[in-house]
């Protein structure tokens, strides 16, 4: 595969295609008879998953006697989830919308985002025979979008077996490499406008008296005193993250070059602070693999000329990120050990989530120019009793970012700098940002 020029040149990302396809028109019993007993079935997920078909696999589950499901981060249960039906899941980034199945009913395979296409294409150890994706109406162009979702998902549709799409009238209508020809499909279903799959919306009612969070706030502020204008930021699912791009509010001239896009970065957008004019490759641009918002994030997706949903080998990919001066990661971590690796992916032996991106971004950052790779936890969890800088990753506990790429650890009691530090200094720094009643235990001095 060519190596993308800029976000735009679809060719340079994208996989050749197998065939040209049917891209014809069918109904939802068209669909479910050109699945084949015993196929692997790979389903687009976050806020692209297309619960239409899912939810009519689910309905007749009689049709099969085996089937595997496949996907990466689900944000909500697959409709086949349910109990009594043949279907096994297969997941390559585990969330807690796959923690309720069982054992027997689900397979983990540990991968970083940067791998999912080389994963689950032809020839690939977890190849699939069907790929379910959701995409918008044809868009003024005649071409159809996977709109929300780009990642593994938009290279999977040139190179699986046979590909059906839900075409969604809610899905969101965006340029670039996730916009397809109607023959790269070769069936189209057409359901009733449905919400996608959303995150909840920040006006959503909160729990009596809950109010700022002191230590995401005092960890948010810290992290901006990290970032310099002109930056490009790359920032990781939940609350920490969203923080620190709060905090980023009074900075200029941010860019945006992530696994995702949420309400955080796109609030920046609309505030002026994250233009992408500084951006080395892809100036003025937001790009982004994945949507994942609330439905307010949504309706401002649609359309836009300046937000580009890209492929993961671009997304992803060392050698465009390398090229991004001032690159600068921001992700979370369950814990922290003394010698700079990270867990992100475990707590307490249970597998909460896998590595996502998080390790290709490690990676970037330290091939930037002036790049930044920044872990932002608490120094405590439940309720203070459990510190979450450790002596040790302790397994099964798995290292989602090796030592190697230590760069800088963000508690709300202060900022570690790690890199070109030796062990003993490593550790007394991570220890200066534990929390104060478990520093003795860290056995640092």
């Amino acid at each position: 595969m060519a190596i993308a020029r800029s976000a735009l040149d679809r060719d340079g990302q994208l996989p050749a295609p197998v065939r040209r396809r049917d891209g014809r028109s069918g109904t939802m019993t068209d669909a479910m008879a050109m699945i084949a007993d015993g196929s692997r079935v790979y389903v687009s997920a976050l806020m692209g998953t297309p619960t239409a078909l899912v939810e009519a696999m689910a309905e007749e589950p009689d049709r099969w006697s085996n089937i595997e499901t496949a996907s990466d981060y689900l944000l909500e249960p697959l409709a086949t989830f349910g109990s009594g039906t043949p279907f096994r899941h297969l997941s390559v980034q585990p969330s807690r919308a796959t923690a309720g199945l069982p054992a027997d009913r689900l397979r983990l395979v540990p991968a970083r985002s940067s791998q999912f296409f080389r994963l689950f294409t032809n020839g690939g150890p977890l190849e699939v025979d069907v790929v379910l994706v959701q995409v918008s109406p044809p868009g003024p162009d005649g071409r159809f979008s996977l709109g929300a979702l780009g990642g593994a998902a938009v290279e999977l549709v040139r190179t699986a077996p046979l590909v059906i799409a839900e075409v969604n009238p809610a899905m969101p209508f965006v340029r670039g490499p996730v916009a397809c020809e109607r023959h790269e499909f070769d069936l189209l279903v057409e359901v009733e406008a449905h919400d996608l799959v959303c995150l909840p919306s920040p006006d959503a009612p909160t729990p009596p008296n809950a109010g700022p969070d002191p230590v995401a706030g005092a960890i948010a502020e810290l992290v901006a005193r990290l970032v310099s204008d002109g930056a490009t930021i790359e920032y990781g699912i939940g609350g920490l993250p969203d923080a620190a791009l709060a905090a980023l509010a009074q900075h200029r001239h941010l860019g945006l070059h992530s696994g995702m896009l949420g309400d955080a970065a796109i609030d920046l957008i609309e505030r002026g602070a994250m233009d992408g004019s500084a951006k080395t490759v892809d100036a003025g641009l937001h790009i982004t693999s994945a949507l994942v918002g609330t439905r307010e994030a949504v309706r401002w997706l649609h359309g836009r000329d300046d937000v580009v949903v890209v492929a993961s080998n671009y997304s992803h990919g060392i050698p465009t990120l390398a090229t991004q001066d001032r690159f600068t990661a921001i992700n979370s971590a369950v814990e922290v050990a003394l010698d700079g690796s990270v867990n992100a992916e475990a707590v307490a032996g249970r597998v909460v989530s896998g590595p996502g991106g998080q390790p290709d971004f490690a990676n970037a950052a330290w091939l930037s120019e002036g790049g930044r790779n920044i872990v932002v936890l608490p120094s405590t969890a439940r309720s203070g009793a459990v510190s979450r800088i450790v002596a040790a990753i302790e397994p099964p506990a798995p290292v989602t970012v090796s030592r190697y790429l230590a760069d800088y650890v963000v508690t709300e009691n202060g900022v570690a700098e790690l890199a070109g530090i030796d062990f003993e200094g490593r550790a007394r720094r991570l220890t200066a940002v534990a929390h104060a009643d478990h520093r003795s235990a860290l056995g640092c001095r």
